[in-house]
């Protein structure tokens, strides 16, 4: 790519346009769909008894570099792992960009080259996109819009409508790694230098689930608001309570750390890489050996139970403390953690 910056040309639809596309989009993760050329990618159509399953997300990190990823690595993580929470197989992603001028080409590159290797390891193909740029000042570098495509058996159905009373909460690894990465590369706190953000593709690990424990309720990622808010919307959505064990829950010590300087609730630390899953009692020890037998769940864990609500009061969450008294855990009010994905 000659050019060692974004311009206002590269998003004007002539040539430049075509060469950022050719030079840099195409040349780092183009597949077949993508080579064609065309404003709109044909795509396979589910198989008989097949649903299909979508999911858009929109991605503003600052800084979009940080220990264990970057920008577009959250971008392809994020929406996959969304897809994925409803038991789908995810197969393919579209891909908006909207660049500031003056942003560094070398840079647009390397977020590249991180989406086509994040796309590789999840196994989905970005079939199409968009390009856009505006005038320098009006934005923020470069700001990306994932869409999923996915299908899922007609036989599977989830969601957090399901859960049970009796149903046991697990959790794929420590929770608050990417929310305490991001706010110390932003604000230059130099915490513990092996931490760095969880992004990853975990649509392997929920088919793995699934395979072990086929009658699992749902699954729902951790993102903003983190486990706190995660687990307030389950209560709500299926009119119970969940009880956590706060010494079951998993956490890096430098995150525990980290968290108790500045005054935050871990449980309510963004995760770009974790799952909760509820599963019925009896399959959760098959869901849990599941997760550990995959590279991203090794530090999984049985976290708490869902429970029978009072009907005198709304669904809420508890924590157990380590001192045997208990908590509420409320949702997050606010921002905590600003620009987090």
């Amino acid at each position: 790519m000659k050019d060692t910056c974004v311009l206002m040309g590269h998003g004007s639809g002539g040539s430049m346009m075509k060469r950022i596309i050719d030079e840099v989009f195409v040349r780092s993760y183009g597949g077949d769909h993508l080579r064609e050329g065309n404003d709109a990618a044909v795509l396979a159509v589910p198989k008989p008894g097949e649903r299909l399953v979508v999911s858009t997300d929109s991605f503003v990190v600052t800084p979009h570099f940080f220990p264990g990823g970057d920008i577009g690595r959250l971008a392809v993580c994020g929406t996959v792992n969304d897809v994925a929470t409803a038991g789908a197989t995810v197969r393919y992603l579209t891909c908006g960009f909207i660049l500031e001028e003056g942003y560094p080409m070398e840079d647009l590159v390397r977020i590249c080259e991180s989406m086509r290797q994040a796309a590789g390891e999840a196994g989905v193909e970005l079939v199409t996109g968009d390009t856009k740029v505006v005038n320098r000042g009006h934005g923020d570098g470069v700001y990306i819009n994932t869409t999923g495509v996915g299908f899922a058996p007609a036989e599977v159905t989830l969601g957090g409508q399901y859960c049970q009373p009796g149903d046991k909460v697990l959790v794929s690894g420590t929770l608050g790694d990417h929310g305490i990465t991001i706010m110390s590369c932003r604000e230059q706190l130099g915490f513990s230098t092996d931490l760095s953000s969880d992004a990853a593709p975990l649509n392997h690990l929920i088919a793995d689930v699934l395979s072990a424990a086929p009658d699992t309720r749902c699954f729902r990622d951790p993102t903003r608001g983190g486990l706190a808010s995660t687990l307030n919307e389950l209560a709500s959505q299926s009119e119970v309570d969940i009880a956590i064990d706060e010494d079951a829950v998993p956490v890096k010590d430098a995150v525990r750390g980290a968290c108790e300087m500045l005054g935050y609730d871990v449980f309510q630390v963004a995760n770009e890489g974790k799952m909760v899953a509820v599963v019925p009692a009896p399959s959760a020890e098959a869901a849990l050996e599941a997760m550990h037998a995959n590279n991203y769940g090794a530090e999984a864990a049985v976290i708490g139970e869902v429970q029978a609500a009072s009907a005198d009061r709304s669904p809420r969450v508890t924590v157990r403390t380590a001192f045997g008294s208990s908590r509420i855990l409320d949702m997050l009010v606010g921002e905590q953690l600003p620009r987090i994905c």
